[in-house]
């Protein structure tokens, strides 16, 4: 190498998502890093997962509570590029069509209503649906990619197009997929691709009755 030149540096890697939310957020007490690093992502590169990569997360859903261990997340998906992608991207709505054509993998998750032991209505299956989802976000977290939850889409279309019975309640839809630049999203979404804030504690609990303004 000659004197005063400098070698060839390889190109530096991307920032992940988990590391944009590690520089845009901070907690108000020490809380594990991954729940700070989670969040919600749009930009995706269109490339796919594997099939143990897509098991993953769904294994992290299979681990959630649930009341009874119920258990009564069911998740129907397509990958991109299937013969029923076009089912499950039908149902969205136009703003989420705008950037889910390249997640790899679109789901819908449906919640059972009643128990199993006695056939009464359960009053938080869509509460544990809520945690296995947050489990699969998490876990698409700690292997850096992106999981979206989305309400934007046709729900009773939904329960037609997939033959989900009575017995469940469509409860949400969630595009996944490997991060991609931002630049890749229309213009009108790009300025929102950045983790969110909460609100401060102070607004969100109160110790004994509801006494929030």
């Amino acid at each position: 190498m000659k004197v005063g030149v400098l070698p060839d540096l390889p190109p530096a890697e991307p920032a992940t998502p988990p590391d944009v939310a590690r520089l845009q957020r901070t907690a108000a007490y020490p809380i594990e890093p991954l729940i700070m690093e989670r969040w919600s992502p749009r930009a995706m590169s269109g490339e796919e997962l594997a099939s143990k990569e897509i098991m993953a997360l769904f294994e992290a859903g299979r681990w959630a509570p649930s009341t009874y261990n119920e258990q009564e997340w069911r998740f129907l998906y397509a990958r991109r590029g299937s013969k029923e992608w076009p089912l499950f991207f039908d149902l969205l709505v136009e703003a989420n069509q705008a950037w889910c054509g390249n997640a790899a993998l679109l789901c819908l998750i449906a919640a059972k209503k009643n128990l199993s032991q006695n056939g009464k209505p359960n009053p938080v299956h869509l509460f544990d649906c809520g945690n296995a989802f947050e489990n699969i976000a998490l876990q698409a977290t700690a292997m850096k990619l992106v999981v979206h939850g989305m309400a934007g889409f046709d729900f009773e279309k939904a329960r037609m197009a997939l033959k989900i019975p009575e017995d469940f309640d469509v409860a949400a839809m969630f595009a996944a997929g490997r991060p991609a630049d931002p630049e890749t999203l229309p213009e009108e979404l790009r300025q929102k691709e950045k983790p969110s804030d909460r609100k401060p504690l102070d607004q969100i609990i109160c110790e004994g009755p509801f006494s929030f303004v």
